[in-house]
């Protein structure tokens, strides 16, 4: 990539950035008045906060991965409009849900439906998992969607844990881009989504004045997993497993455990790795931090596996992946002493 490409590179982020903080600080008078979330017994603030920034964020990513694609190079395919239109799905069914609580099974339906149709629009060509059938593969990816999907607005329990788990990811996506390991397009849908949620972040930061929101958490697990769809379709899965490692091992486990004590797994609680944590001497500040410095860990990892492409290499990296997401579930199970 050229230094000036680099340069409108920036620029598209820092625009992200800026519409996403400019739109929060118009919606949040409205977002007080009517999408305030009140603390409950499974909640981690204590005093009522606006939620709904997620709409900040996912029309600052979608306006500047547009802008950013014909800025960038004429070149580069826009985003599909049907990744754009199920994103909007997504996130309006994020917003009913925000508003006024939708039942479980229509709420996946509509999910279902935004997964199914940008796995209908992945090219034929590009094979995530080649060592099955086409169809089994999409069958597979379509479940590992709706999961990723959900386990995205899972673990946005506490203040700055989606920044500092999408930052430092689609920062390694750009990285992963530069080195011709990522589409183009991709590389912009990264920078724009990146910049978005940092310029959510000011808000978000601890203690937090709004929230993301189901309208932002689902439709941001739909981008990332897009993302990583077209990484590991680009012949690079073991980056694809590492960037989100942390998220995946977290939610994951706590869904088994929850499962083999048959508890109601679609209700909130306080039983994932990050919230233990807090409840058992760690401030926010402490688990985000280390959250953030993990996924920057897996991050350089996944970059490895690039630089360094081949069999050995991937193992090493998703073996030294694996032991640092352990690392840190095992710090946030034992708490601060």
């Amino acid at each position: 990539m050229t230094a000036m490409w680099a340069v409108r590179a920036a620029a598209t982020a820092a625009f992200s950035a800026g519409l996403s903080a400019g739109l929060i600080v118009l919606l949040r008078p409205a977002l007080r008045r009517y999408a305030l979330a009140r603390p409950n017994a499974r909640s981690s603030h204590r005093e009522p906060t606006p939620q709904g920034g997620g709409i900040a964020v996912i029309a600052a990513t979608i306006a500047a991965a547009c802008l950013g694609i014909f800025g960038l190079g004429a070149a580069i395919a826009p985003p599909p409009a049907i990744l754009l239109t199920a994103i909007v799905l997504m996130a309006c069914v994020g917003a009913v849900d925000d508003f006024r609580p939708v039942a479980v099974a229509p709420r996946l339906l509509l999910q279902a439906l935004a997964i199914g149709a940008v796995i209908y629009a992945l090219p034929d060509q590009l094979r995530a998992l080649p060592v099955v059938p086409w169809w089994l593969e999409r069958v597979v990816l379509f479940f590992a969607g709706l999961w990723f999907v959900n386990l995205v607005n899972f673990m946005d329990g506490i203040d700055w844990m989606t920044v500092a788990e999408v930052v430092p990811i689609a920062a390694a996506l750009v990285a992963i881009g530069s080195l011709g390991a990522l589409p183009l397009d991709a590389v912009v849908v990264a920078l724009s989504l990146g910049g978005a949620m940092l310029g959510f972040a000011y808000f978000n930061r601890p203690v937090a004045r709004i929230f993301l929101g189901d309208v932002g958490s689902l439709p941001v697990g739909l981008l990332l997993g897009w993302l990583l769809v077209i990484l590991a379709g680009n012949g690079r899965l073991a980056a694809a497993l590492l960037l989100p490692l942390y998220y995946l091992a977290d939610a994951t486990i706590t869904l088994v455990r929850r499962l083999a004590g048959r508890e109601t797994v679609w209700q909130a609680h306080r039983t994932h790795f990050y919230q233990a944590a807090t409840d058992r001497g760690f401030s926010v500040l402490d688990v985000v931090v280390r959250v953030f410095l993990v996924n920057v860990c897996l991050g350089a990892l996944a970059v490895v596996t690039i630089v360094e492409p081949g069999g050995l290499s991937d193992l090493g990296a998703f073996i030294a992946g694996v032991l640092l997401v352990a690392w840190l579930l095992a710090t946030f199970a034992k708490g601060k002493k």
